[in-house]
C-alpha cells in the first residue's frame, strides 16, 4: 500500500509538472489594398510631400560626400597634401585623416565667400518661405557656377561639351551642371599635379645628390631614401614648407 500510494503522489507530481501542449501561433495578417478609382484624398496630401522630402533629403546627405569633392576646392587641396607627404618620402606621415582633415579646412576657408552667398541669397529666404524650392536651388546654382567657371579652363569645358552634344553655351548661365562639373574636376587635377610636380624637385634633386654620394663612397648596400630623408625633412623645415604650401594652395583660387 505504501509503495502504491508513492507511485500514485509521483504520478500526479510528474502531470503537474510536465509542459502544456505547444498551441497554434496565429499571426496578425497584411492587407494591401490598390486604390483603383485615380483618385486622392486631400488629407495624404502633405504626408506624401513629407516623405518625398525626406527622401530628397537623405538623397542629398548620401551624396554629399561626391558634392564635396567634385564642386568645391577639395580636390586641388587633397591631390598637393598627398603629393606632399609622397615628395617627402615618409609613407604615413602625416596620416591620411591628418590630410583629409586639413583639406576640409583649407576647403572650407576658400570656399566661405561662395558658401555665405548662398547662404544669403538662397538658404535664409527658403527657411523663411520667401522663395520655393526650385527657385531656392536656381539661386544656390548661381554662386558655386561663378566658383567652378573661375576654376575651369575652357579646353576642359569644350571637351565635355562636345561628348554631351549640347549646343555651344551662348553664355556663363547657359553651361549645364552635368557638363561644368566634369570640366572642373580636370582642371583641377590638372593644376594639382602641377603644383605638385614643382613640389617633387627639389626632394628629387636632394635624392639624387645622395645617391651619387653614397655610390662614390662605395656603400651600395645602403639605401639612398634612408640617408636623404632627415635631409629632405629637414629642408622642409628650414624653408618652412606648410607655410608656403598653404599660402600657394589658397592663393591659387584668387
Amino acid at each position: 500500500m505504501r509503495a502504491l500510494r508513492i507511485a500514485i503522489m509521483a504520478g500526479i507530481l510528474l502531470a503537474f509538472c510536465m509542459p502544456a501542449p505547444a498551441t497554434a501561433q496565429t499571426f496578425p495578417g497584411i492587407t494591401i489594398q490598390i486604390d483603383t478609382t485615380g483618385s486622392q484624398s486631400n488629407a495624404s496630401m502633405p504626408e506624401l510631400s513629407v516623405n518625398l522630402q525626406l527622401l530628397l533629403l537623405f538623397t542629398v546627405l548620401a551624396m554629399a560626400p561626391a558634392l564635396i569633392v567634385m564642386m568645391t576646392s577639395f580636390t586641388r587641396m587633397v591631390v598637393v597634401l598627398s603629393f606632399v607627404r609622397h615628395a617627402i618620402g615618409t609613407q604615413q606621415m602625416p596620416p591620411a585623416q591628418l590630410i583629409l582633415g586639413l583639406s576640409l579646412i583649407l576647403s572650407g576657408f576658400v570656399m566661405a565667400p561662395v558658401f555665405g552667398e548662398v547662404n544669403e541669397t538662397a538658404l535664409q529666404p527658403y527657411l523663411n518661405n520667401q522663395i520655393t524650392q526650385s527657385e531656392a536651388l536656381k539661386r544656390a546654382a548661381t554662386p558655386m557656377r561663378q566658383f567652378m567657371l573661375k576654376q575651369t579652363r575652357e579646353q576642359d569645358l569644350a571637351l565635355f561639351v562636345d561628348i554631351s552634344g549640347a549646343d555651344r553655351p551662348t553664355g556663363p548661365e547657359t553651361i549645364p551642371m552635368h557638363v561644368l562639373v566634369p570640366g572642373f574636376v580636370i582642371s583641377e587635377l590638372r593644376m594639382a599635379f602641377q603644383i605638385g610636380f614643382i613640389i617633387f624637385i627639389p626632394f628629387l634633386v636632394i635624392d639624387m645628390v645622395v645617391a651619387s654620394v653614397l655610390m662614390s663612397m662605395g656603400m651600395m648596400m645602403l639605401p639612398p631614401v634612408m640617408v636623404s630623408l632627415p635631409f629632405k625633412i629637414l629642408l622642409f623645415v628650414l624653408v618652412d614648407g606648410w607655410y608656403l604650401i598653404v599660402k600657394s594652395l589658397v592663393a591659387s583660387f584668387y
